[in-house]
């Protein structure tokens, strides 16, 4: 590929998406019969956002709002990471609900600066809070004046109400926050010109920024990952408890990224909204290249592409043989998978990088899922995948899993593709659920599934076909024991 195609590539979020191209798969669903969500195919906000704070070295995420949105959080992370998920709170009640929380969030943040010896403490809002109108940004310049004579942690706020959006708009939304807030400024400010690269990965998993960075640093590039979670909630076993785990991008770090060489920030479906590579961009003419989360061939050869355009560097041998052993494995496999019939669901990016995963191993994807609302998935699922897709799948946002079920219905899937609440109808259906993407509660080992890269690829494929070939031998009378 061109240095020029890989600028038209890269560049494809400034332009608007094509329309989707009608689907051939028609179900008998004809809309919501429901009246409220049921079993809803997102998680709330703040979640989002507390899970990004995670990534950043000595911080720890704090709630303003009521102690049992920290409790509940807290459960649902740790259920999928298997890892210790500290959360603090200004334990908001019925008179603070009254009276506001400027005290209890004042009190709760010195509180986690002296028992946790928090060096950055990143704030989500909660339900409670911004639907009472407190002032988090005056607030905390409130607490630095009235307890300027104490070494006080760097603070981050971000507005997250759980009733606008979803756990990704509360993470993108809290690395956007980080970036902003902790490298202020325009281009007079920026920190020195460094040769690294800011690499933005969105909510993946810890082995998949693990891989991230081993991908770069074969370039020749290190680079700044953020947030990076990869040791913060998939860390070694220790003889002492560590109160805030070691690892995690670094404040001097986020502050050398005004001075990058570039940005490579992964996420189609978050082109409508100011991110943290823009901010970047806009402010200190950071180059920004925007990019589908590289999963399958097409979407990380155009990582792989851009890094090659920040660094002048091919593409490494080592990773080379990676792509060349996954193609041997398309070739060997396909037979097993091919015009399969599958339903997608979570996550819109995670949704638009498997749609084009599968579509490039001739599985059909026949309804692809979201919770998030007004995302434009159709047209971007048309422009990541449209050339390789033998027909576009019913798109549905805003869907829950009701909506999702009674869609599926009338599709026939031979199996489902996403988190761990897809079980029931996988069940009820008896098809096999490939789990990926967040939360994973009902298997083990959820923050240790590779997605990304060839390797990921490889990785999905692999137990892919094993489901399938599962399936087929239990459903046998007598089985087999060959392929």
């Amino acid at each position: 590929m061109s240095d020029t195609a890989v600028m038209q590539a890269v560049s494809e979020s400034k332009a608007e998406a094509k329309p989707g191209a009608s689907s051939e798969y028609k179900g008998q669903y004809n809309g919501p019969s429901n009246v409220s969500t049921t079993n809803a195919c997102k998680l709330c906000t703040p979640l989002g956002a507390t899970l990004a704070f995670k990534g950043v070295e000595g911080a720890v995420s704090f709630l303003h709002g009521s102690q049992g949105c920290a409790t509940y959080m807290r459960r649902y992370i740790i259920s999928h990471f298997r890892e210790p998920m500290d959360i603090a709170s200004s334990a908001l009640g019925e008179k603070n609900a009254i009276y506001g929380g400027g005290p209890n969030l004042k009190k709760g943040l010195l509180n986690a600066m002296q028992k946790y010896g928090a060096g950055v403490i990143g704030v989500a809002t909660t339900c409670l809070t911004e639907t009472i109108g407190d002032d988090v940004a005056r607030l905390l310049t409130e607490f630095r004046e009235e307890f300027r004579d104490l070494p006080l942690a760097e603070l981050v706020h971000v507005s997250t109400p759980s009733y606008s959006g979803t756990h990704m708009d509360g993470f993108h939304g809290a690395v956007k926050a980080m970036a902003d807030q902790l490298c202020p400024g325009n281009k007079e400010d920026a920190a020195p010109a460094n040769s690294r690269v800011n690499l933005f990965s969105g909510m993946v998993s810890p082995a998949d920024i693990r891989h991230l960075k081993e991908i770069c640093r074969a370039f020749g590039v290190e680079p700044i990952l953020l947030p990076d979670y990869s040791e913060t909630l998939d860390g070694p076993a220790l003889l002492e408890y560590e109160n805030i785990p070691s690892g995690g991008t670094s404040v001097a770090d986020i502050r050398a990224m005004s001075g990058a060489r570039a940005s490579i920030e992964f996420g189609r479906a978050i082109t409508h909204q100011d991110t943290a590579g823009s901010s970047l961009n806009g402010r200190f003419d950071v180059p920004l290249f925007r990019l589908g989360l590289p999963m399958g061939i097409r979407e990380t050869d155009s990582f792989f592409a851009a890094l090659k355009s920040v660094t002048g560097v091919e593409t490494p041998r080592e990773l080379a043989l990676e792509r060349g052993r996954y193609v041997d494995a398309l070739v060997d496999g396909h037979k097993y998978v091919s015009g399969l019939k599958a339903v997608v669901y979570g996550e819109e990016d995670l949704c638009i990088g498997l749609t084009s995963f599968l579509a490039e191993i001739g599985i059909k994807p026949v309804l692809v899922a979201t919770g998030a609302k007004n995302r434009n998935l159709a047209a971007h699922i048309d422009a990541a995948c449209g050339s390789v897709l033998r027909a576009m799948p019913i798109v549905r946002e805003g869907a829950d899993f009701f909506d999702i079920v009674e869609e599926a219905k009338g599709l026939a899937p031979d199996l489902l593709v996403g988190h761990s609440k897809g079980q029931r109808a996988a069940r009820d259906w008896n098809i096999p659920l490939l789990r990926v993407g967040f939360p994973i509660h009902d298997r083990f080992g959820g923050q240790r599934l590779l997605h990304l890269g060839y390797r990921g690829a490889q990785n999905l494929f692999d137990r892919l076909v094993n489901l399938v070939l599962e399936k087929k031998q239990n459903d046998s009378d007598i089985g087999y024991g060959y392929l």
